[in-house]
């Protein structure tokens, strides 16, 4: 997937007017979550070179935020720091791929389970929110705003199982399947985005009801699926990756 970092280094949001009155772990979380949106949606080619110098500039900071910033996301899994040489995007192999979508569908099976013998009507109001914002983006064909609200739905499910090891747990392998998770939709061999769609209307259904034995097994299903359509594109070839599924 070709980096679509522009030469002239325009910001990938504009910076806020007040910025400079931000403390300073505002501005960290902001510079964070850009870096990590703006890899996790592609732009910088599996095994790529992070270009630091690109990044400053379109972010408008210096390398030390920016550098702050790669160490979190080498911690989630995202980017490989390189011994006095920058940094890369982690390149998962197809074995990689099947052993951490089955440790997410274990522990997100177990996170449906649990949820539904401790999560309030309120929480479920929340999620059900969270699904059709998630679909007015489907329908609109806005993969970003998709990928936020799915990404909000899975996190609020495992909250609701309140089980801080399992919290842990789940949030470490989260990040390192994130840019795979949003990647998988582009899978053309099977109408992933839809069918993701439908599996998330049978998830909010159980949730409902609390079923906690089926919504087990429907998470876990959906964390096969995924891993399915993950391999798929892994392995297809990347031509006009980016073009609407």
């Amino acid at each position: 997937m070709k980096s679509t970092i522009p030469d002239t280094g325009v910001p990938i949001t504009p910076l806020d007017a007040n910025g400079g009155d931000r403390q300073e772990a505002s501005l960290h979380g902001e510079i964070l979550l850009r870096l990590r949106d703006y890899v996790v949606e592609g732009n910088i080619p599996e095994g790529g070179r992070v270009p630091e110098r690109q990044l400053c500039e379109m972010l408008g900071i210096s390398r030390t935020p920016l550098r702050e910033a790669l160490k979190v996301l080498a911690a989630e899994g995202l980017i490989e720091l390189l011994p006095n040489r920058g940094a890369r995007v982690r390149q998962l192999s197809q074995r990689d791929l099947e052993e951490l979508f089955d440790i997410m569908a274990g522990l997100e099976s177990l996170a449906g389970r649990l949820a539904c013998e401790t999560i309030t009507d309120a929480e479920i109001t929340a999620i059900e929110q969270l699904h059709y914002e998630m679909y007015g983006h489907y329908l609109h064909r806005d993969m970003h705003g998709y990928f936020q609200a799915n990404q909000r739905i899975h996190e609020s499910i495992v909250a609701a199982a309140r089980n801080e090891t399992l919290k842990t747990a789940y949030a470490n392998f989260a990040g390192r399947i994130r840019r795979v998770r949003y990647s998988a939709n582009f899978a053309r061999k099977r109408q992933r985005w839809a069918e993701a769609m439908r599996e998330h209307e049978a998830i909010l259904d159980a949730l409902r009801r609390r079923a906690g034995s089926e919504l087990s097994d429907i998470l876990f299903q959906h964390l096969r699926n995924k891993r399915t359509a993950a391999i798929e594109h892994l392995t297809e070839p990347q031509e006009g990756a980016q073009a609407s599924p």
